[in-house]
């Protein structure tokens, strides 16, 4: 890979580790943060490859809160039963009351 991929990918990993216990974001979020708002899809790849638990991968969803990257966590709910874990309420892979658990890194950093 090249090296400017490798370095966005650790700015990501990097906000990723922000994410509060109990919060999520959305893959578009982060990419905007980092001033790259048309990279959503480049953030998920990123978290697909995430280098293990210090990068809490399970808190990115998608923009309407739907758990899209589920299927990258060993198990089958493994990815709902950590949000869960953190009082985050899901239900049909979707985060319900999605306003109440969203953390914005461009408000919040």
């Amino acid at each position: 890979m090249k090296s400017e991929t490798l370095s966005f990918f650790e700015k990501v990993y990097d906000v990723a580790k922000l994410i509060p216990y109990g919060k999520v974001t959305s893959y578009g979020a982060i990419a905007k943060y980092l001033g790259a708002g048309k990279s959503a899809r480049i953030v998920g790849y990123a978290m697909n490859g995430s280098p293990g638990k210090d990068v809490p991968a399970h808190r990115v969803v998608n923009r309407k809160g739907l758990l899209t990257g589920k299927h990258h966590f060993e198990g089958t709910n493994l990815m709902q039963q950590l949000l869960e874990s953190e009082g985050v309420e899901v239900v049909d892979n979707q985060i319900q009351d999605l306003d109440s658990v969203y953390w914005d890194p461009a408000k919040e950093l």
